[in-house]
C-alpha cells in the first residue's frame, strides 16, 4: 500500500507531548464548540508526530522571487501540456461531466491539478495530522491558522471522511491532487459519485468536482475571458498596476487612463492592470473576474497566469486532435 510504504520510510521523531497544557485546552475548546469527545481526541493527539522538519522548512527565508518569464517556464513546459493532454483523454468522460455540472471549463480544472500535483504524481508525504499539529502548536508566528485547520481536519475524520492516521499531504497539510487544505475541503469538496466520501486521491469524479465546485463557488463565469494582454498608449497608466491582486478599476477606466487591450466585456466590468517582468521588458495584462477566481486558489498573479496559460495551451492539443 503506497500509503504504508510512506509512512515506513519516514525517519523517527518524537511523538507531541499530548499533556501540555496549550493541547488540553484545545481539546477542551473542541468538545466545547463541537462537541468532540475529549478521550477520542486526546487518545489521537498522543499519536501525532512532531516534525522538526517541517518548523524548518516553514521558517526558512523565502526563495527570491521569480520574474514572471522564469516563473512561466516551470509550469509550460512540453512535459506537463504533453501530461495534461493524456489525463484529460484518460479521464475525459468524468472530467467533461464535471466540467458540464459546474460550469467550469475541463482545461482549467486540468491545468489547477498540472500545477499543484503534476496531475496526482506529487501529492505530499507528510501524515497531515503530524504536519498540522506541529504548526498548530510548534509554530507561533502562525499558531492560528493552523489550529484553524487542525479543527477542521479533525471534524473531517469524525464526519468519517479521512482516516487521520494515514492521510498524507504537503508539509503545510494541504491534501489530494487538489492540495485543499482541510477548510477549503470541507467548505468546497464533493461526493460526485454518491458513493458517501469525498475522496481526493483516487476518485476522479470527487476530484474534478471539487476543482470545479470550488472556481464555482468563487465566482467562475463559464466562458467568459480570464486575461488578455495590454499595450499602454500614456505612460502615467502603468501607475494603476499596484501589483494587488484585486478588481480595482472599470474597463471603461482602464481604456480612458491609455490601457489598449481585446475584449468585449462591458465598459462597467471591473478589472486589474498586471505588470510582469517579462525576458524582454514588462509585459501588461488585463485580469477579469475569472482571473480573479484562480487568484482565490493562490494569491500570486504568476500562478494564476502560468494556470490560465496552461490550461490554453492543453485546450488547444485537445482541439487539434479532435476528430
Amino acid at each position: 500500500m503506497i500509503v504504508a510504504a510512506a509512512l515506513a520510510v519516514a525517519p523517527p521523531a518524537p511523538a507531541l507531548d499530548a499533556s501540555r497544557p496549550d493541547l488540553q485546552t484545545f481539546v477542551a475548546q473542541m468538545n466545547a464548540q463541537y462537541g468532540v469527545d475529549e478521550g477520542w481526541l486526546r487518545g489521537l493527539l498522543q499519536q501525532a508526530v512532531y516534525q522538526e522538519k517541517i518548523v524548518e522548512t516553514i521558517s526558512r527565508p523565502a526563495e527570491r522571487v521569480r520574474p514572471w518569464y522564469e516563473y512561466r517556464q516551470l509550469f509550460l513546459t512540453q512535459q506537463r501540456i504533453d501530461a495534461g493532454v493524456e489525463y484529460w483523454h484518460t479521464h475525459r468522460a468524468e472530467l467533461e461531466a464535471a466540467a458540464k455540472h459546474f460550469g467550469v471549463e475541463p482545461e482549467v480544472i486540468v491545468a489547477i491539478l498540472g500545477v499543484e500535483t503534476f496531475y496526482g504524481r506529487i501529492t505530499g508525504r507528510y501524515r497531515v495530522l503530524d504536519s498540522l499539529t506541529t504548526l498548530a502548536f510548534d509554530y507561533p508566528p502562525r499558531s492560528a491558522f493552523f489550529r484553524s485547520e487542525l479543527e477542521e481536519f479533525l471534524l473531517l475524520a469524525r464526519e468519517g471522511q479521512l482516516d487521520p492516521l494515514t492521510t498524507l499531504g504537503s508539509y503545510a497539510g494541504a491534501m489530494g491532487l487538489p492540495q485543499f487544505i482541510s477548510s477549503s475541503f470541507r467548505r468546497f469538496s464533493v461526493d460526485s459519485d454518491g458513493d458517501g466520501r469525498r475522496d481526493l486521491w483516487t476518485d476522479s469524479a470527487d476530484v474534478f468536482g471539487s476543482v470545479a465546485n470550488y472556481f464555482r463557488m468563487h465566482g467562475w463565469v463559464e466562458g467568459e475571458l480570464a486575461i488578455v494582454p495590454a499595450r499602454l498608449t500614456k505612460p502615467d497608466a502603468a501607475s494603476l498596476a499596484t501589483g494587488q491582486v484585486k478588481l480595482a478599476h472599470t474597463i471603461a477606466e482602464l481604456r480612458t487612463a491609455g490601457v489598449e487591450f481585446d475584449s468585449e466585456l462591458p465598459g462597467e466590468r471591473r478589472a486589474m492592470l498586471l505588470a510582469l517582468e517579462g525576458r524582454d521588458g514588462p509585459e501588461y495584462w488585463v485580469g477579469f473576474r475569472n482571473f480573479y477566481a484562480i487568484t482565490r486558489y493562490n494569491r500570486s498573479p504568476l500562478y494564476a497566469l502560468a494556470v490560465h496559460q496552461l490550461s490554453e495551451a492543453i485546450a488547444q492539443r485537445v482541439a487539434a486532435a479532435a476528430p
